[in-house]
């Protein structure tokens, strides 16, 4: 796991907990309705959490009882975190479109990286969590978090 901080917000001693703490809305780009899929598993988990997931896939309709939307640009509603299950080199538009929509964090899951566009989102401001699971890191502080 990487944890890239934008100028200006200072080191915590657990970023991860400070973000779960404070950002409640949850986009989650490449959710699918596949109930087999760890992007379903996770946000079933995230929305079980208390979180609001919202769903960006073009080839879904609903996913988890919400409304999916086809891009980020799309939700009609503030975005926090830009929860991501998409290929490492599918990841630079998504930082673009996370930019454009004024996310305050993008989160690769685990095994995803992609230094260029974790410095470009660093850059403009947003946190970045690269190779991290949204649900193991949130299990892991659930103590902190009750």
């Amino acid at each position: 796991m990487r944890v890239l901080l934008p100028d200006g917000v200072p080191a915590r001693d657990d970023t991860i907990l400070a973000i779960l703490k404070q950002y409640k809305t949850v986009a989650v780009v490449g959710l699918s309705a596949d109930a087999m899929r760890p992007s379903f598993g996770v946000a079933k988990y995230v929305q079980d959490a208390g979180y609001t997931i919202i769903p960006v896939n073009p080839n879904e309709e609903e996913v988890l009882g919400e409304k999916c939307y086809a891009r980020l640009e799309d939700v009609p509603k503030a975005i926090e975190i830009v929860d991501v299950f998409r290929r490492a080199e599918d990841v630079p538009p998504v930082v673009d479109s996370a930019i454009r929509v004024g996310a305050k964090v993008v989160w690769l899951q685990l095994g995803i990286e992609n230094a260029a566009a974790a410095e470009k989102a660093r850059e403009a401001g947003l946190i970045v969590v690269e190779d991290a699971c949204f649900l193991v890191e949130h299990r892991n502080r659930s103590k902190e978090l009750q």
